[in-house]
C-alpha cells in the first residue's frame, strides 16, 4: 500500500490522476508486510527544480525524524520522542497536525502505542527493549497547526495552502540504541 501526498497534502494522500509538475513537493508513505511482520516508511522529495523553501522544509522534517529516533532509547518515555520532534519543528517555524503521528508496529501496520509528534520529556509510555515504533513527523511550512480532511475522507491537507513534508522509519528500541528497520 502507498499514499502519495503532493504540495499542501500533509499525509494519507490518495493517488489520483494528477500529473506531477516541475517544482511539486511529493511525500510517499509506503507500508509492507513480510513473513507476517509489517513495516512503514515515508520520504519527501521534489520534482524537477526545487523551491528553496521546500528544501528547508524537507531538511527540517528529516531532522525532526532523526531527533525522534535519537530519543528512542531504553529507559526513556514516549514524551522524549515527541518532545525531540516538536523541538525541531518549532525551531524551524513549522506546524504539525496535532492529532496525527506515529504508532506501534509489528504483526499489524497500526498498533499501540500512539507516537505523538508533540509531548513533554519524561512523560508517557515507557520505552523498553524490543518495542518497535513507526516514528513519523509531518511538518507544515505555514507554521500553523491547522489542517482539514479532503472529501475522499483520507487525505490531510493544510488549511492555508502551505506546503508539507513527511518522513517515517520503522524503529526497534534495543539495549544497544535505536535500530532503523526501514533503511534503503
Amino acid at each position: 500500500m502507498a499514499c502519495t501526498s503532493v504540495n499542501d497534502a500533509v499525509a494519507h494522500g490518495v493517488p489520483t490522476g494528477y500529473r506531477l509538475r516541475d517544482g511539486d513537493l511529493v511525500s510517499v508513505d509506503c507500508g509492507a508486510r513480510l513473513d507476517g511482520w509489517a513495516g512503514d516508511a515515508a520520504i519527501t522529495f521534489t520534482v524537477g527544480t526545487p523551491r528553496p523553501a521546500d528544501l528547508d522544509l524537507i531538511d527540517a522534517t528529516r531532522q525532526a525524524l532523526d531527533a525522534g529516533i535519537g530519543a528512542a532509547r531504553v529507559g526513556g518515555r514516549m514524551g522524549d520522542i515527541s518532545h525531540a520532534i516538536d523541538t525541531v519543528a518549532r525551531g524551524a517555524g513549522c506546524g504539525m497536525p496535532a492529532d496525527f503521528g506515529g504508532h506501534g508496529i509489528g504483526r499489524r501496520m497500526h498498533e499501540d502505542p500512539h507516537v505523538p509528534n508533540r509531548g513533554r520529556p519524561g512523560r508517557g509510555f515507557p520505552l523498553r527493549h524490543g518495542l518497535v515504533l513507526a516514528i513519523e513527523p509531518m511538518l507544515m511550512a505555514g507554521g500553523r497547526n491547522t489542517y482539514r480532511t479532503d472529501a475522499d475522507g483520507w487525505t490531510l491537507r493544510t488549511t492555508d495552502g502551505s506546503r508539507a513534508a513527511h518522513f517515517e522509519h520503522t524503529v526497534a528500541i534495543t539495549d544497544q540504541g535505536p535500530r532503523i528497520l526501514t533503511l534503503p
